[in-house]
Order: structure tokens, then sequence, then C-alpha cells
């Protein structure tokens, strides 16, 4: 992808919801909640990756109900109007924003993914998400560790939280 491209990442929140088993076993229990915890879990990728994720969700059964966009821990969250799939809103999308921007689609709806790049995006399976995601986690664990590790290094997992302290302090007055 070009460095001036700026980079979109779609997802149809309710394919990725039934892929996962992890957010499909909470959505049987109750589905606000696995669909907080989608939005969670790509928020923190959006934050790592830099990528704008915007993350869609079928409303077109609801009777008389309106497309709401809402700005939800930094990443754009959308419940599509009345007959309106989330399909339907991403093709809009990608026609709208056309071939200047990298724009990826999280679906393992094979119809879709085929629009999808008949239109000028790329698609990504909901398997093939969560995986990235997984190792994306796992790259943020790791330099979580290291953070820590330098932090403390071997001296500090000695010494109390207090001498700890004092010695930053010294640190940095130098």
């Amino acid at each position: 992808m070009g460095s001036n491209k700026k980079e979109y990442l779609f997802i149809d929140g309710y394919n990725i919801i039934n892929s996962w088993a992890r957010l499909k076993s909470a959505s049987e229990v109750n589905l606000d909640n696995s669909r907080n915890e989608l939005i969670e879990i790509m928020a923190e990728y959006q934050s790592f990756t830099g990528i704008n994720v915007i993350i869609v969700f079928d409303a077109h059964l609801l009777k008389g109900g309106n497309q709401k966009e809402e700005k939800t821990y930094g990443l754009i969250v959308v419940y599509t109007k009345e007959h309106e799939t989330a399909d339907s809103y991403i093709e809009k999308k990608l026609d709208q924003m056309g071939r200047n921007k990298a724009v990826r689609v999280a679906t393992s709806d094979w119809v879709e993914q085929q629009v999808i790049l008949s239109r000028g995006g790329t698609r990504i399976s909901a398997r093939e998400l969560e995986i990235e995601v997984d190792k994306i986690k796992g790259a943020i664990k790791k330099e979580k560790d290291k953070k820590n590790s330098y932090k403390r290094g071997v001296l500090g997992e000695r010494l109390n939280k207090e001498i700890l302290e004092k010695f930053e302090k010294m640190r940095r007055k130098l």
C-alpha cells in the first residue's frame, strides 16, 4: 500500500461476531456485550496500528430505524438505517472513497468479498482478522512487558517501591 494513502478497515460487525467463537457465545447471552467487546478489541487494534476502523452493524430489520454513526473509543461505529444492510453501506462508502485510499473490508461473506474486490478494496476474512488481532495483542503485551522489565531491571526486582521511587527521582534530576 502506498505510504501517502490513508488506511481504512471496514468491519461487518455481525458477520465478525457470528464468526469469532468468543464473541458468538457472548452474543447468545447478550448481544450488546458482544458488540461492545468487538468495539473495544478493534479500538485497541486501531490505536496500535493507526488504521482507521469503521464497524458497521445491520439495523435494516429495525422498523423506522435511522442510520446512526457514533465515535466510540476513537473509532467509528455505524448502525445502518432501516432496509440497509452493512454490506450495502460498505459498498456505498467504497464507491465514495474511490481508489485514492487503501481500504480493507473484514467479512466472511463470499459474495461481498467479490464486490469489494471489484470496487478497488481488499478483503480480509473474519478468521484472518482474528489472527491479525491476536498477533497485535501479543505485540502489545510484548511491548508492555519490555517497558516494565526495562523500568524494573534485575535490581528493581529486589528493591521495594519506595526505594525505586527515590532512585527514579534521582535519575530524573541528572
